[in-house]
């Protein structure tokens, strides 16, 4: 992108949360995207990537942040390139006027000043509610899509849940930023089903399926969707493992390395590999910790999503766990 475009881009932003009211306005961000993230992704035996869930809002007082930032706000996002994370999640939902904003309730209730149901209200509304801060203070406004990627622009990796059935409308809005090429989409491909990644609305973005449990319902045979995904021209960079028992993890692994596929895994209580937290830590938010860390890592899992990023590179760093190739898996674990 010109100077100049980019320049017109980053202000059209700040005037756009001056003008919501959102507080004063955030530091100018870097364009340094750090050393080629996008290859590292790609990159199966390149260390363990750091997913922030819903961004970088938790406290992270080893590096002197000890207040709660709004979760999917801008604020969170800068914490998270300050800290040093490889990619933030955010989820995507639809205003009743059609604008794409980044929330991840179906009601705005819990996280910002106001009540209803996003689907039914106008962007207007939406960006007249403010996040809810720490210490009960106002913070931004909720973000739309476009804002949220034009503020990461040539800084971070983004993964995009979209909790709708809005991804045509969402890869559009990817691939008009000029930031596509920082975009992770993803979505559950059904058994038998060609690769996705090749399919739109994917097939000009970077792609990653979801393999396993949804909501409860068990998708058959994940091992066989993951070796069909794995083919597609469109490469992935890697699988999700949601809720997968061990038996099925095995054979998903075992496809993933044959396509050299890095396999991501929420560290979250109830999610990713299943039994890894309550075999390796006590349930609830501490499932969320070093234990299982050691888990997944020793299984072969090299992206982890989590709601405690900066305790999660610190452990990383201490064991040398970025920039070079995480140990290698004994196969009949």
């Amino acid at each position: 992108m010109r100077p100049a475009r980019l320049f017109s881009r980053r202000l059209a932003v700040i005037v756009t949360l001056l003008a919501a009211g959102a507080g004063p306005a955030l530091a100018e961000p870097s364009t340094a995207l750090g050393p080629d993230l996008r290859g590292r992704l790609y990159d199966w035996s390149d260390g363990v990537l750091v997913v922030a869930h819903r961004a970088c809002h938790a406290p992270a007082p080893t590096r002197g942040l000890t207040t709660t930032l709004p979760e999917n706000s801008l604020a969170a996002l800068d914490r998270c390139v300050a800290l040093g994370v490889d990619m933030v999640e955010i989820d995507i939902r639809r205003t009743a006027d059609g604008a794409l904003v980044v929330m991840h309730d179906p009601t705005v209730d819990r996280t910002t000043n106001g009540h209803g149901k996003v689907s039914e209200l106008s962007l207007a509304q939406v960006q007249a509610l403010r996040l809810k801060a720490s210490k009960g203070g106002s913070a931004e406004a909720p973000p739309t899509l476009e804002a949220f990627l034009a503020w990461a622009q040539g800084r971070i990796l983004i993964n995009l849940d979209v909790k709708e059935p809005i991804a045509e409308q969402v890869a559009q809005v990817v691939l008009a930023s000029g930031v596509s090429d920082q975009v992770l989409v993803k979505a559950r491909p059904e058994a038998g089903a060609a690769p996705m990644a090749d399919l739109p609305p994917y097939s000009g973005l970077a792609f990653m399926p979801m393999v396993g449990a949804a909501k409860g319902r068990a998708f058959r045979d994940p091992a066989s969707i993951t070796a069909i995904q794995v083919l597609a021209e469109n490469r992935i960079p890697a699988i999700e493992l949601c809720d997968l028992r061990r038996s099925e993890f095995k054979a998903v692994r075992a496809a993933a390395r044959l396509a050299r596929v890095r396999l991501w895994s929420n560290a979250l209580a109830q999610k990713g590999l299943k039994g890894a937290w309550t075999r390796a830590w006590a349930g609830g938010a501490a499932a969320d910790g070093r234990r299982t860390w050691t888990r997944l890592v020793g299984d072969g899992v090299s992206v982890i999503q989590t709601n405690r990023p900066a305790a999660l590179l610190d452990y990383l760093d201490a064991r040398g766990l970025r920039g070079r190739a995480p140990p290698v898996v004994n196969a009949a674990l």
